[in-house]
């Protein structure tokens, strides 16, 4: 679903625009210009950014004509957009694609206004690494989150079964799963989503393990050996009744929250992101919480980091972008728009503005912050941004495999070994 600011039926606006009256007029260049903006997400994070696009037109006098879609349709549309030449003026950019964008110029480096329209003061360091490439930076931070397993308390209370902590092994995942199974609650529901093709949870797996999804150089970091190994994994998972069969799993679009296990009540438990709670918790009436993926072995962490969320980045043939840049600081800096955008998309990066949320944080955005914060052993660092290929291979590959594996068509050992040397081509074929 695409809607377009002109239809201004905002659940925060008014509240919003009356908030950022006391900033007065803004410059005069900027008055009647537009910017065009693009993001991915749902309902609820777009009322909140379309709340702080009011703010910032009162306080500069530069309209924000803004839309956006699913994660699934966003991509496609945001490549045919900047192929059309014709890409928005503020484009939200993903970690795994900010390279590939960057390199191909689609984005803008932000360098230039540093200091000036975009003021980075108190900003966490670790967070704007991320955003940079070769050096420059592409991508502001909107904050920082790690990924984190959903959970639906509800449906393990009505199981009779403890859910998972942070302890919690793949082999605990299973003992919990049979018990799970024998419970037999709504209809057959099961205690895990299939996450074989959950690019995310397979990076976690395979740093818990010593390994990396992709080295610093853009190649793969692990060997055939490794994905046999993970595909088998899931594949006696799905076998043994313990994760959702192929059938259900292949409902999942990669699209709207409202398509995924959780919400559609296949699953109690699915990959997701410590920022997504309070998306979900929207979409459901029951009790929601998030933890950590599970351990490879008791005691082995080093899987999770702090990830930037998500980007906002300047289009690169944007004729805005100074006005871009002043876009991108007001929505980091401003506290007005801190307190209403929370930590939706993740822990702001900079002291003021987390001091300023946290005061009216709700109890998902606390628990999302407190996940955050509190990683402890399970966090490691920052991995090298993936290489400009990272998104096909993601896409067309793991995921159909998934897929294939999932409903017979290949076996565990068959597409482990042509995961990697396909893998392995399509790096070649984009360096």
């Amino acid at each position: 679903m695409s809607i377009r600011l002109r239809r201004r039926q905002f659940l925060m606006g008014s509240s919003a625009l009356a908030a950022a009256a006391a900033f007065g007029a803004g410059p005069a260049w900027a008055q009647g210009a537009t910017l065009r903006q693009f993001f991915w997400g749902g309902q609820a994070r777009a009322d909140r950014t379309y709340a702080v696009n009011d703010l910032f037109t009162a306080a500069n006098g530069a309209s924000v004509d803004s839309s956006f879609l699913a994660w699934g349709d966003y991509w496609p549309k945001l490549a045919t957009e900047t192929a059309g030449g014709n890409a928005p003026d503020i484009v939200q950019m993903d970690y795994r694609y900010i390279v590939e964008y960057a390199k191909r110029n689609a984005i803008a480096p932000l360098d230039e206004f540093v200091g000036g329209a975009l003021k980075l003061d108190g900003f966490d360091e670790d967070q704007l690494e991320g955003g940079k490439v070769d050096g420059q930076l592409y991508g502001i931070s909107l904050g920082a989150n790690s990924v984190a397993q959903l959970v639906n308390l509800s449906a393990f209370e009505e199981a009779g079964i403890e859910p998972p902590n942070r302890d919690t092994t793949y082999d605990e995942i299973r003992e919990k799963g049979e018990a799970f199974k024998a419970a037999n609650i709504r209809g057959g529901i099961r205690i895990i989503a299939d996450g074989s093709g959950s690019e995310p949870m397979l990076d976690n797996w395979l740093r818990q393990k010593g390994l990396a999804l992709y080295t610093a150089e853009g190649t793969l970091g692990f060997d055939a050996d490794a994905a046999v190994e993970w595909f088998t994994l899931w594949q006696g998972l799905r076998n043994d009744g313990i994760c959702v069969t192929a059938e259900d799993q292949a409902l999942d679009t990669n699209g709207p929250l409202e398509t995924t296990m959780v919400v559609m009540g296949k699953a109690a438990m699915m990959p997701s992101n410590s920022n997504q709670l309070v998306a979900f918790r929207t979409l459901m009436t029951d009790n929601l919480t998030i933890t950590n993926y599970p351990r490879i072995a008791p005691g082995v962490g080093g899987g999770h980091y702090r990830k930037p969320s998500m980007f906002f980045s300047v289009g690169g043939s944007s004729a805005n972008k100074e006005l871009a840049a002043e876009y991108l600081s007001f929505f980091v800096n401003d506290l007005e728009a801190a307190k209403v955008l929370g930590v939706e998309r993740g822990i702001p990066c900079i002291d003021k503005t987390r001091e300023a949320v946290a005061p009216d944080l709700g109890e998902a955005d606390q628990i999302a912050l407190e996940f955050v914060a509190n990683l402890g052993d399970l966090l490691g660092p920052l991995p090298p941004p993936p290489p400009a290929a990272a998104g096909e291979i993601d896409a067309s590959l793991l995921r159909v495999l998934s897929q294939e594996v999932a409903f017979g068509a290949r076996t565990p050992e068959d597409a482990g070994q042509y995961f990697v040397s396909e893998a392995t081509a399509i790096l070649q074929r984009a360096s």
